[in-house]
């Protein structure tokens, strides 16, 4: 047996009775120190956690189909288009890191009810836009409120399962949310903007969090605030300013905003360097097994979003589906994704989260490769062409999103929960602009399709050869 694999089975066990009460480790500062909550509060504030978490990244494809008709509606051009789809995720990227410490430094809850405070009313305005400032404006906000909910429902999941047995068991499930909240958001969005408007897109974010600020009193444990330190606000201000530019930059294929941002994330390290308590302490990326869980994150929801834009435009383009046909050709998508997502855990628990993932990423390679091969080639049946390879895709992807959370998260303690939850999500939302921008100079779906199989493939082998 490996190391890898016996220590992802110490921390994600085959089965953890959740009646047997979770002791904190030895030696466990005021944050680990968390009496864990009852049974059926645990498992209520799961299902609110888990709840929230798909339905911020639902939030982020959920204008993904109908921008068309939101362009005709006000007038847009292209570049309206590109931002107005980009804002969310622009903002939600910039300030994950900073909401992971803020999460650290005041407390999961308190963080989390703030985040859904500005969540609800941005969820509240987009609707109400008369025009594109307004709903620019709206998506913006949202993903601020998002920045600050992601990293502090990571942070109050590790109150609620204390233990690293229990922790571990939980992030295995927790890491296949995010793509399910994709899925969800493409194929929701093209059913509710076809049967009635896009502006209805925005009742599901606001009725979650008005659902969570009421129920998070009752579920959700209050977790204490770390040690009282300064924030690092150069480091926030550079992590920020750069993950926001740099993106922009890349989406838009403007040079001056790409070049200004890389330079001030290359600035980043050489002030956190000197910084007394730094946003982003050096040594939380030194874990290889760490690094390559976020890569994993980062290039499976970069292939997965990739995959989806691609055939949802050539399903439009060149088969004439309707917004609604769109959504049923995904169904499938959907359904292997939520039954992967339920074998990811006890797959975890047998053969550990580094081989998960490494099968999971070499699954996902054999569907973007039939994917390429087939191409988007109108001529081809659906059924025999593109079936396949959008079957074991999400089959791959969830079985990788759930061991690369794991690997991203084991070992980190308590305190820097939020750190990692900021660290996870920055990976997760930057990983698809990233290859997006790079896939661009190949030109062409096929090529696109290849050069994300190879890179899935490649990073499978890595894994398998990490110990």
């Amino acid at each position: 047996m490996s190391r890898g694999t016996s220590s992802a089975r110490r921390t994600v066990p085959s089965a953890v009775r959740e009646d047997v009460p979770e002791v904190a480790p030895r030696g466990a500062g005021p944050a680990e120190a968390v009496r864990p909550a009852p049974v059926t509060r645990r498992r209520g504030g799961f299902a609110l956690l888990g709840t929230v978490q798909v339905v911020l990244i639902f939030t982020l494809a959920a204008i993904a189909v109908p921008l068309p008709r939101i362009g005709r509606e006000f007038g847009l051009d292209r570049a309206d288009l590109l931002l107005l789809s980009t804002a969310y995720g622009l903002s939600f990227a910039g300030l994950l890191l900073l909401g992971g410490r803020l999460t650290d430094r005041y407390g999961g809850r308190r963080v989390l009810t703030a985040g859904l405070v500005v969540f609800a009313l941005a969820s509240a305005l987009g609707p109400l836009a008369q025009g594109y400032g307004t709903l620019l404006t709206a998506r913006f906000a949202q993903g601020v409120g998002a920045a600050l909910v992601a990293p502090a429902a990571m942070g109050v999941l590790r109150a609620l399962f204390p233990s690293p047995l229990a922790h571990g068991r939980a992030m295995a499930t927790w890491g296949g949310l995010s793509v399910l909240g994709a899925t969800a958001g493409n194929l929701g969005s093209g059913a509710v903007s076809a049967a009635l408007s896009w502006r209805w897109t925005f009742a599901v974010p606001l009725a979650t969090a008005a659902v969570a600020l009421a129920l998070a009193p009752r579920l959700l444990p209050a977790t204490p605030p770390g040690p009282g330190r300064s924030l690092d606000v150069t480091g926030a201000a550079l992590a920020t300013a750069g993950i926001i530019l740099a993106s922009y930059g890349l989406v838009t294929g403007s040079a001056a905003p790409a070049v200004g941002g890389v330079a001030l994330l290359v600035a980043f390290p050489l002030v956190e360097r000197r910084a007394r308590d730094p946003l982003l302490p050096p040594d939380f990326l030194r874990d290889r097994r760490r690094l390559l869980g976020l890569a994993a994150v980062a290039l499976t929801a970069a292939g997965t979003a990739t995959a989806f834009v691609l055939f949802s435009l050539a399903l439009q383009e060149e088969r004439g589906y309707s917004a609604l046909a769109v959504s049923g050709a995904f169904v499938p998508f959907a359904l292997v994704l939520l039954l992967a997502g339920r074998a990811a855990g006890p797959l975890i628990s047998r053969f550990g989260a580094r081989a998960v993932t490494a099968g999971g990423l070499a699954t996902g390679a054999a569907g973007l490769a039939l994917l390429a091969a087939t191409g988007t080639n109108p001529q081809l049946p659906y059924a025999t062409a593109l079936l396949p390879g959008l079957l074991l895709l999400p089959a791959g992807s969830a079985a990788s999103f759930a061991g690369a959370a794991v690997l991203a998260t084991e070992g980190v303690p308590a305190h820097r929960t939020g750190l990692a939850g900021g660290v996870l999500n920055t990976a997760m939302e930057c990983g698809p602009t990233v290859l997006f921008a790079l896939l661009l100079t190949l030109g062409g779906d096929t090529a696109s399709l290849a050069a994300t199989a190879a890179a899935f493939a490649l990073l499978a082998g890595a894994l398998r050869l990490t110990r």
